[in-house]
């Protein structure tokens, strides 16, 4: 498997060689710290899979992967702790790795994409939408939902409630779809915009707009038939952002 790196920090890049090219299976053919050298090689080189930090030398790899053909290319970000990154890639359901980078994390990681039992490709889509959040901090009208079989664009406005169960997320939308995604629900919450949806349970964020009716007893009515639970401790707050919003 041919892979290409994208890191600009020397000692972090070292060490990435060293770990890829112990792995058998994996070849470098190539690696840059800049967008610039790296939107040469890259067409030429046609690697496999791209291993890339977000802010390189001379801008984010988000404007690059916007603009070099994709078809085949597969992806795995590699990031430091940064909110707003990672919620930009969660936003684009890319899949990342954090720094400090654990070797066997990479090579377990590594290993499931060689033997395809985890695809990492992307469509344009799924990079605009990490883009234009991560370099214009837009609001955020779109979600990338990827599930077992596909990633989705799924509109906002569209999306009635969502419910966490053990690492799980499911999107119930305004056509009856229900959307399954292996991600905790608080990863969305920071995502959606927070005048719109309001968290009435551990388990429930919903979107107010299909909010028909509050009952102080601790039931949400939606316009779309379904009723769910406010907790105890979240009734009052919920009762202050309806008449806020």
């Amino acid at each position: 498997m041919k892979v290409y790196i994208l890191e600009d920090e020397t000692n972090i890049l070292k060490y990435l060689i060293s770990l890829v090219e112990a792995l058998p299976f994996v070849q470098i053919v190539g690696y840059a710290s800049e967008i610039a050298k790296a939107e040469k090689e890259i067409p030429v080189l046609q690697p496999e899979l791209i291993l890339s930090d977000i802010q390189l030398a001379d801008g984010n790899s988000f404007t690059l992967f916007s603009r070099i053909k994709t078809d085949s290319l597969q992806i795995i970000f590699i990031t430091a702790f940064n909110q707003f990154a990672m919620e930009a890639l969660n936003l684009g359901a890319f899949a990342y790795l954090l720094k400090p980078i654990d070797k066997t994390t990479l090579n377990d990681t590594l290993l499931r994409c060689y033997q395809k039992q985890e695809q990492y490709k992307f469509n344009q889509h799924q990079m605009q939408l990490a883009m234009q959040y991560y370099t214009e901090k837009k609001e955020v009208t779109k979600l990338a939902l990827k599930t077992s079989d596909c990633i989705q664009i799924v509109p906002v406005q569209d999306i009635v409630y969502c419910q966490s169960d053990k690492g799980y997320t499911t999107f119930y939308l305004a056509d009856k779809q229900q959307i399954v995604v292996s991600k905790v629900l608080k990863e969305y919450e920071s995502l959606l915009p927070e005048t719109q949806f309001v968290r009435c349970h551990q388990s429930y964020l919903v979107n107010s707009t299909y909010i028909k009716k509050y009952y102080k007893d601790g039931l949400l009515e939606l316009t779309t038939g379904h009723t769910l639970p406010v907790s105890d401790r979240k009734r009052e707050y919920v009762q202050d952002f309806l008449l806020k919003n």
